[in-house]
């Protein structure tokens, strides 16, 4: 459980991975919020992603565990990537390519180690810029 103030004014209203969203209010939001928020964004202005909804909600989950802190290390691998060359919103991309790579796993049971928390986490910190060209170019 997070530690945000439940009295903070959520002021977010729309979204842009360019931009960081404030950390506070983007915890505040409901999951399906924030969700929605990507969803909006991603509707707008890339019309060719397969299926939008996965792509916004692993956005949003990487968003909330940027929002974090450092309870995770995906906000120090975030601005890793970003002093590597890529855009913020390239960066997500990079990191939840590593998300859905379990996810997939899991649903596929090629990974039966049940919780993948720890592996997740330990290929986030290792992730590079280069690595990530190197798997999807």
């Amino acid at each position: 459980m997070s530690n945000v103030n439940p009295n903070i004014a959520i002021m977010i209203t729309s979204y842009n991975p360019l931009q960081p969203p404030d950390p506070e209010e983007w915890i505040a939001l409901d999951e399906s919020e924030r969700i929605e928020l990507v969803l909006a964004y991603h509707t707008q202005s890339e019309s060719d992603i397969p299926n939008v909804y996965l792509h916004s909600t692993i956005h949003a989950v990487v968003e909330y565990q940027i929002a974090e802190g450092e309870k995770y290390p995906v906000k120090e691998t975030l601005e890793r990537l970003m002093q590597e060359g890529l855009d913020r919103h390239e960066a997500i991309h990079a990191i939840g390519s590593i998300l859905i790579k379990y996810l997939w796993e899991v649903g596929s049971e090629t990974n039966d180690a049940g919780d993948f928390t720890n592996d997740y986490f330990e290929e986030v910190s290792q992730l590079t810029a280069q690595k990530w060209f190197d798997e999807f170019g």
